[in-house]
């Protein structure tokens, strides 16, 4: 079975042993760039107490990671955000502000800010990153063709400050590794087609840790996770499943509708 803990904890022994570093996204903002690294991502969508967990898990094997979090309740815990960020972890904003605000620019940049305040004052914040909304037509990056993120003192955005032409992107969207057409936003179009041709395309967990020995993964990776995908517990799994799979439907009838 995959999108297992057990699985997930293979992948990241698999890449360390392997000689990747992991870096947060705070670090690469900065200027830590080894010559093979990792920037962890979580984007905590639903299910904060899973995220805990994959972090308590990194955090046993000395490794570093980022975790996003909406303003939302199924995802803002504070006792899970401070819990994350007491193991080493970064934390950062998964904003959704243009959504929420139905599309009013202003209005979504004030909803951004005082989000952003409020997780400020649990942990220090310093990279945000969009949150995907696939059932919403507005997409809250455009926010920033208005306002500057960077004026409220945030160094880093990954759709907008990761150089992708050196840094090979890995999503779990749509419990799948190879997902990006089932996306509507998790994907990374100016570079999917020349991964494809280089043959970077993994399905499954497993794909990936086989490929890590081979030498056919790329030196330089950033993996995108949602820890709610990630279960032991038979009957969490099957739930997740059955729902992923319907959300894929979903996502493909919305993607042909805009095309």
């Amino acid at each position: 079975m995959d999108f297992t803990r057990e699985i997930y904890r293979q992948l990241l022994v698999s890449l360390q042993t392997a000689g990747y570093n992991f870096i947060t996204y705070n670090a690469y903002c900065k200027g830590n760039r080894p010559e093979r690294f990792v920037i962890l991502r979580h984007d905590v969508d639903l299910l904060p107490y899973h995220s805990l967990t994959t972090a308590q898990i990194e955090h046993e094997l000395g490794i570093s990671a980022v975790y996003y979090f909406r303003a939302v309740p199924e995802s803002w815990d504070e006792t899970v955000i401070k819990g994350i960020a007491s193991l080493g972890h970064e934390v950062g904003y998964h904003y959704e502000s243009l959504t929420t605000c139905k599309g009013n620019t202003t209005a979504a940049y004030e909803d951004f800010k005082k989000n952003l305040e409020a997780l400020r004052r649990i942990v220090d914040v310093q990279t945000i990153c969009m949150h995907g909304s696939p059932r919403s037509p507005y997409d809250s990056k455009d926010i920033w063709k208005t306002y500057s993120y960077r004026d409220l003192g945030i160094i880093g955005e990954p759709y907008f400050d990761t150089d992708f032409s050196n840094v090979f992107y890995l999503t779990d969207t749509g419990r799948c590794w190879d997902g990006y057409k089932k996306s509507v936003r998790d994907k990374i179009p100016t570079y999917q087609d020349e991964w494809t041709a280089k043959g970077w395309v993994f399905h499954n967990t497993t794909d990936i840790i086989h490929a890590i020995p081979k030498g056919t993964l790329p030196s330089r990776l950033m993996i995108t996770t949602h820890p709610q995908r990630w279960n032991d517990d038979l009957g969490s799994w099957l739930r997740e499943y059955i729902m992923q799979n319907i959300k894929n439907v979903v996502k493909m009838l919305l993607i042909k509708r805009n095309s």
